[in-house]
């Protein structure tokens, strides 16, 4: 099943108008006898997703826009690719449960109920609101528990990141693999700053004042799932940062794990996705890691919280607790 964005003009247009018809040309995929149908099918629906994303780029302005909360952005384009993803997964795969960031939790039905596919169908949708290119289409199946396959999708790239647990991460159907560099003071590292109300802003600054002054230089691009990609090719060689949803980090997950890297919240337990923190990085930076991060988790221990309390008391005695620019 193939499908396009097919856009009315402005003051018509709600996302009841954000129909779909069939083309030949949105869909390419990786066609592969390597690639698993399931991880097929979820190129697939990350492509009709781009598609979807694409077209509406080129009239940024015409977008409608709500916040769910403060600095925290929905559009009608994501619940319009969300759709799309949802349709093309389902109708390949009908008892398959859903765990979306939009449309929320849907149970899977029969033996196929611990088939669950997490979607972010817009990673970044404040970069995307502001014409700035860095977002995704982010898609992983996990199946009892395990995610098994990903997909992460650059729409304005066209890059298209994918992997099956146990076969390696590609990038457009080459093998990729995280960074080679064992020092902390020669890795570029990625991070999300605090954004919503509430969230612990002195701690962050605290978190990056023992960080920065140690490695090459830290980014914030603004979408999670593709700092994730872009650990598992080498692009960055770590990442890390508080207050994620599973479908910011499902897909990236299995990416960085396939390109030979760790993950885990900030203390480096492996099992993160529900625990709003996450640090992933090679093996040798993911060590320096732990031992600067590891402080930070809500798993540390009462003497390190109290240390953490402490620097970011002395941070806004210092003047230095303004909030970073999201």
């Amino acid at each position: 099943m193939r499908f396009a964005c097919r856009w009315q003009p402005r003051r018509h247009r709600t996302l009841r108008t954000l129909h779909l018809r069939p083309t030949s040309l949105l869909l390419n995929t990786v066609m592969s006898s390597n690639i698993h149908p399931m991880l097929n099918v979820a190129i697939k629906a990350a492509r009709a997703a781009g598609a979807i994303i694409n077209r509406a780029a080129l009239d940024i302005e015409s977008v409608r826009v709500a916040a769910k909360q403060t600095n925290d952005f929905v559009t009608e384009i994501d619940k319009a690719a969300e759709e799309a993803i949802i349709e093309i997964l389902l109708t390949a795969f009908p008892d398959h449960g859903i765990h979306a960031e939009e449309s929320g939790i849907q149970a899977g039905r029969g033996q196929e109920a611990d088939h669950v596919w997490i979607i972010d169908p817009l990673d970044g949708t404040t970069n995307f609101i502001h014409g700035f290119p860095v977002y995704c289409v982010s898609i992983a199946l996990q199946i009892k528990g395990v995610i098994e396959h990903a997909v992460i999708y650059d729409p304005t790239r066209n890059d298209l990141f994918y992997a099956t647990k146990g076969r390696g991460a590609y990038l457009n159907e080459r093998r990729i693999r995280v960074g080679k560099r064992t020092q902390l003071k020669d890795a570029l590292l990625s991070t999300g700053f605090p954004f919503r109300p509430g969230d612990a802003m002195k701690p962050y600054l605290a978190m990056l004042g023992d960080i920065m002054p140690r490695c090459a230089g830290v980014r914030r691009p603004g979408s999670a799932a593709l700092d994730l990609a872009y650990v598992a090719a080498g692009f960055s060689d770590g990442y890390f940062e508080k207050g994620l949803a599973p479908w910011d980090a499902a897909a990236g997950s299995l990416l960085v794990t396939e390109a030979g890297g760790l993950i885990g919240n900030f203390t480096g337990e492996a099992d993160f996705l529900n625990q709003k923190e996450c640090m992933a990085a090679n093996p040798r930076i993911y060590g320096q890691l732990v031992s600067l991060l590891g402080k930070y988790s809500k798993f540390a221990s009462a003497g390190d919280k109290a240390a953490v309390r402490q620097a970011a008391s002395n941070a806004a005695t210092d003047g230095t607790e303004q909030a970073p620019a999201v």
